[in-house]
């Protein structure tokens, strides 16, 4: 299991620190190919970098008030592994999208769009996406956890399609 502290936060995801695959029996992942890092049933969080271990985080203080997150690393953009994402979407009828981007342009626009194009009538809820502030990408640490998205901005994010 991965492990984020506020202390790390400022270094990204360099100083993470997770389990390591013996490189004798490692194999590469193949392009398209998305991983569920933690099974729910109420609502699909598909996250993207340092996202996902902060949805993991979500997912845990959700679980301890009785909601059930599934949280998908789709680990490539492109190709993208859609059945994958779309069967988790079909089981939880919501959608959350988790990137450290800020949304105007973003990717996140791009799955969101796809997916109310090809499931709309799938969802109990509209689509909702947390992403970075649409301004600048600030160096200071005080203002990056201002900047990027937080465990916090994302169990607000799935509270709001549980309504």
């Amino acid at each position: 299991m991965y492990e984020l502290s506020a202390k790390n936060d400022r270094l990204m995801l360099y100083q993470t620190k997770g389990d390591v695959v013996d490189k004798d029996v490692y194999s590469p992942i193949p392009l398209g190919s998305a991983d569920i890092k933690k099974p729910g049933s109420d609502v699909t969080l598909v996250a993207t970098g340092l996202c996902v271990l902060k949805a993991l985080e979500a997912a845990e203080e959700l679980e301890k008030e009785g909601i059930s997150a599934e949280v998908i690393d789709p680990r490539t953009l492109y190709p993208f592994d859609k059945e994958l994402v779309y069967k988790s979407i079909a089981k939880t009828r919501k959608l959350v999208i988790v990137t450290e981007e800020v949304k105007r342009g973003a990717w996140s626009g791009e799955l969101a769009a796809n997916v109310a194009e090809d499931m709309f009538e799938t969802l109990d809820k509209g689509i909702v996406r947390v992403g970075a502030l649409n301004i600048p990408c600030p160096y200071t640490v005080s203002l990056e956890d201002y900047y990027f998205p937080q465990k916090n901005d994302i169990v607000t994010a799935v509270k709001k399609v549980m309504e």
